[in-house]
């Protein structure tokens, strides 16, 4: 199972790749912008929009990254008997979640992100602010621009795509709010409720898009957007533990500890360790610091809780 299922990312990876460059190629002309945009009252600058947005996101994209989402997406809509070409349209929860990557490492104060520099340490905070805003739009342009999909589908897809980025706005905000405050009340459930808002959207977003355009039933949509709300809470749970465990994995070791994050390790040994070492792993946590060897002691600390 586990084979067929790398198989099947693997196959899907250069489809999705090949997707997303239709909807924003690397090169943006007047021809893309005239029909992403609308014709111009006066005239674009096609050098500074593809510098601005398209350069930097494929700075991005172009890293790699497992590209789950919109086979979760595929699946859901072939589950429900879906007829329907959706390559097109499997992009959208991809291309968002690339956007949140970098306004989230912007707000996280990261250096790294898949094994580069992140995309504010290159191209400066404003530019990458405004694309990675940029990637939480124009996936739109695919529901807009496509006269195949009826206003009903249409509807639907907007509401859910609203009301998915006010929740995950929502889980970013309890995860900044806690590291900035190292709050001592946050409880397991907070974290997974954090969880469920922040890494879960999306992959809800997915699956029930998904759903939605194989014409799946109301129960089938929230049913699938449940089940992968689920995958994506193991996947910011694996997340957290790969930043204290693994130094290849294309971000900072130990970054969380850097950034004071209430992570479930944290939560757990605050929940159950002696006062001395809760007592120490808050001053470390309050530190902010990119010792590693204190970062080592906390990730000891826990290990032995």
């Amino acid at each position: 199972m586990k084979n067929e299922l790398k198989k099947l990312l693997e196959q899907n990876i250069e489809i999705v790749d090949q997707e997303i460059e239709k909807l924003l190629p690397k090169k943006l002309n007047k021809k893309w912008l005239n029909h992403a945009l609308g014709e111009p009252l006066w005239a674009y600058h096609e050098k500074s929009c593809t510098n601005a947005i398209s350069k930097p996101s494929w700075n991005l994209l172009s890293r790699g990254g497992k590209r789950w989402r919109p086979l979760l997406m595929k699946l859901s809509h072939d589950v429900v008997g879906g007829r329907r070409d959706i390559n097109s349209f499997f992009i959208i929860p991809e291309l968002i979640h690339n956007g949140t990557l970098i306004i989230d490492d912007i707000e996280d104060s990261s250096d790294n992100r898949r094994g580069k520099p992140c995309i504010h340490k290159i191209y400066g905070e404003d530019i990458a602010i405004n694309a990675g805003n940029a990637l939480y739009y124009l996936p739109l342009l695919l529901i807009i621009r496509n006269n195949s999909l009826n206003y009903k589908i249409k509807s639907q897809i907007y509401e859910i795509i609203n009301e998915e980025m006010i929740k995950i706005s929502f889980g970013q905000g309890m995860d900044i709010y806690w590291h900035k405050k190292n709050s001592e009340d946050v409880t397991e459930e907070h974290y997974l409720q954090m969880c469920a808002y922040k890494t879960g959207t999306l992959a809800r977003i997915a699956a029930k898009l998904g759903a939605i355009l194989g014409s799946g039933n109301p129960d089938q949509v929230n049913y699938l957007g449940k089940f992968a709300e689920s995958i994506g809470v193991g996947f910011q749970i694996q997340d957290d533990i790969l930043n204290i465990t693994n130094n290849d994995w294309g971000k900072d070791f130990g970054e969380d500890i850097t950034e004071g994050k209430m992570t479930l390790m944290v939560i757990k040994t605050l929940k159950e360790a002696s006062i001395e070492d809760k007592n120490r792993l808050l001053e470390i946590l309050k530190l902010k610091t990119k010792d590693l060897n204190l970062i080592n002691e906390k990730i000891i600390g826990q290990k032995k809780d």
